[in-house]
């Protein structure tokens, strides 16, 4: 067990003196005292909404269960781009990632936005102690485990980097691509403990920081990243011994499916050629040690959950919980992420404490981009500054209250709008390179295309009208970051 934690430069310190100057964050303010709620932020990666509260018959989550139980559910959350990076940077800036600039993994998000305010700098400035736990910004993975990544140092008072033996095993691993894991499809039913694996070794380091915060008098941001289901789904086998393989459903679709769908569309689902009409043999493998993934990281999280509760700090801290973007297991015969489908941009959104119902289910729209305001009000905290979301207190307040109409999520030159009944995708701003037209009330697999089809025409014209709002909306630039990607990209070629 390897562990490098890491403090935040001296230098960031006079960053966030100027950043409580911009903020406008008085100290003597109602925001200061005692008991203003602590954060607890736990996210996993590449998790879709398999999981138990959200309907699946099969996934074991009961901890994500009861967390849902003592919160709210938002049973319709959508990321802002379905990959880590720019999905990271997106929540974290709270801004859509036409404003971060952000499009591509490995990319450090003040390359980008210099400027930016993190959501965890918010609360800095707020004198709360933020750190980090595991993966928050972008990591490549497995590569990147134990290490900072692609991390913002300003962003944290603390770092803590676990690195376990899920790392050391690589060459059990199977892989469809020898010499690759994170990329392609690829498991190991592990041995040995869940202690022993990195989230496991992320949920003994967040157990120890919450004894700290219960002993010690200071407010905390404590943000946890934890790497699985993420590929290469590594679990002890214990948690493959849940889900037999003659258990396991994959999905089909007509060969002729990809022929249905726009260019880019039918590109987005047969990107990865290794994955192109896999064996069912070794898809029921891929998706059992996905399941085990999920059943695994869901144990961590009870570990975190019930050390919360064991100091006491349940009851003044909000505790949210969500996934980077949505995935693939063989639904439109693809797997893992990068489409503009709803296995892709849909995640699993918890949010639970201080001022929030208990057990209830919220039906309106949101956006991971609506984390940074939502948090913000809840721990009573200005109003971030130049943030692109919207504050879902209301619907945790009241579940019936709708926030949003839609959800907007863009790939690559693609963009979709997500709203109650429908879902619509154009690709190229001007829908140049075709469209995408599902109706959630008929068909919530998202199989059958109607863009074009007379029937719905004024929905499709009305919903044009909505994508193109929203893309301009999404694309102005925020407060302290005003250049362009060719502007920045000149700027680093010049340095070289």
């Amino acid at each position: 067990m390897n562990l490098c934690c890491i403090t935040v430069p001296i230098r960031a310190m006079f960053f966030l003196l100027l950043l409580m100057l911009v903020s406008g964050i008085d100290r003597t303010s109602s925001c200061w005292a005692a008991d203003r709620p602590n954060v607890l932020f736990l996210i996993c990666d590449d998790l879709n909404c398999d999981i138990g509260c959200y309907g699946h018959a099969q996934v074991k989550t009961p901890n994500i269960d009861a967390l849902a139980n003592r919160g709210v559910r938002f049973a319709n959350a959508h990321c802002q781009y379905p990959l880590c990076g720019p999905s990271r940077a997106s929540f974290m800036a709270g801004w859509y990632p036409d404003q971060t600039l952000i499009h591509r993994n490995a990319i450090h998000i003040r390359e980008r936005a210099p400027n930016v305010v993190t959501m965890s700098q918010h609360f800095r400035a707020a004198d709360y102690f933020a750190t980090r736990i595991g993966k928050i910004y972008h990591y490549n993975v497995p590569l990147h485990i134990g290490t900072g990544g692609h991390d913002d140092p300003y962003s944290w008072n603390k770092t803590i980097n676990p690195r376990g033996r899920d790392v050391i095993d690589q060459d059990q691993v199977i892989t469809l691509r020898p010499g690759q894991y994170g990329g392609t499809l690829s498991w190991l039913a592990a041995e040995g403990t869940d202690a022993e694996q990195t989230d496991g070794i992320a949920a003994a380091e967040t157990v120890a920081q919450l004894k700290h915060h219960a002993d010690n008098d200071e407010n905390f941001f404590l943000a946890v990243g934890l790497y699985r289901p993420h590929t290469p789904y590594v679990a002890p086998k214990k948690y493959f011994d849940m889900y037999p393989l003659d258990q396991i459903n994959v999905p089909t679709v007509p060969k002729d499916y990809p022929q249905s769908l726009p260019a880019p569309a039918a590109k987005s689902i047969s990107r990865k050629k290794e994955q192109l009409n896999l064996d069912p043999e070794v898809a029921k493998q891929a998706i059992q040690a996905y399941y085990a993934s999920i059943s695994f990281a869901d144990a961590q999280l009870g570990l975190i959950l019930d050390a919360l509760q064991e100091t006491g700090l349940d009851k003044n801290t909000i505790v949210l919980f969500t996934s980077d973007h949505g995935y693939h297991m063989g639904e439109h015969g693809h797997y893992q992420k990068t489409t503009l489908f709803e296995n892709a941009t849909h995640v699993p959104l918890v949010i639970a404490g201080p001022g929030v119902q208990a057990g209830q289910v919220a039906e309106t729209m949101a956006e991971m981009v609506d984390f940074y305001p939502t948090l913000s009000e809840l721990a009573g905290l200005p109003k971030p500054a130049a943030t692109s979301g919207i504050s879902l207190v209301p619907a945790l307040q009241d579940s019936s209250n709708v926030v949003r109409e839609s959800a907007l999520t863009q790939f690559e030159n693609g963009y979709s709008l997500r709203t109650a009944d429908f879902r619509f995708t154009q690709w190229g701003k001007d829908g140049s390179d075709g469209a995408e037209l599902y109706d959630h009330r008929q068909d919530p697999a998202e199989m059958n295309n109607l863009a074009g089809d007379p029937a719905y025409a004024a929905t499709q014209q009305q919903l044009e009208k909505q994508l193109r709002m929203r893309i301009s909306q999404a694309g102005e630039s925020p407060a302290g970051n005003r250049r362009t990607t060719q502007e920045i990209d000149r700027q680093v070629q010049s340095k070289r």
